[in-house]
């Protein structure tokens, strides 16, 4: 049996070059783990910032029914995802997917609690009982985690396209914020009637 030359192909001649980048969209997992650990810090400093924002736009509300019931959940769900909208600006393709990001807004959300029930126990309740203590770091903390999860379902990079004018607000995030702040305004109602008719009281 014979072969033709016209088949033989070849060896590409090693040049010592490396081979050609893939120019492509890289993958998530080429991130590396330090931009992963970088994902997770700015999500603890966007909690960290959250409660910054929220402090100075609640403090401008003069009304108080309207910070607890309106001004609170808008303004908190907004900004608790501070950091992970920095990030996704930077480094986008870190980011996997969309259980990617709500879990780090979720990261981002209990840090505001930790931050918001800390404050509580020193400066505003410093004579609280341990039922208060107990209760500002579990049930408040969860709330946060939650809320703030559901808020991440709807972050996306269409919402830096909205934030530079280059497309409408996601409806994904419209559902996802109102969700979160209809969750958080909710909790903020009960808590506050079950307040005012003695049912929940720590003494």
């Amino acid at each position: 049996m014979t072969t033709t030359m016209s088949t033989i192909q070849p060896a590409p001649a090693n040049t010592g070059q490396p081979a050609p980048a893939n120019t492509g969209q890289p993958a998530p997992a080429n991130a590396g783990v330090r931009l992963h650990l970088l994902a997770v810090l700015f999500a603890l400093l966007g909690g960290l910032l959250g409660i910054l924002g929220a402090l100075a736009a609640e403090g401008r509300t003069t009304v108080p029914l309207l910070i607890v019931f309106v001004g609170a959940p808008i303004i908190e769900e907004i900004v608790k995802p501070m950091g992970v909208y920095l990030f996704m600006i930077r480094w986008p393709h870190v980011l996997r997917n969309r259980l990617h990001i709500a879990t780090l807004v979720m990261i981002s959300g209990v840090c505001f609690g930790l931050i918001e029930s800390l404050v509580y126990v020193t400066l505003y309740v410093p004579d609280h009982s341990q039922e208060f203590f107990i209760y500002r770091f579990t049930v408040t903390i969860a709330l946060h985690a939650v809320a703030s999860f559901i808020v991440g379902l709807g972050v996306s990079s269409k919402l830096i396209d909205w934030a530079n004018g280059e497309a409408e607000f996601p409806r994904s995030a419209k559902i996802a914020f109102l969700g979160a702040i209809g969750l958080h305004a909710a909790y903020n109602i009960t808590v506050t009637i079950l307040d005012l008719t003695g049912v929940l009281n720590f003494g």
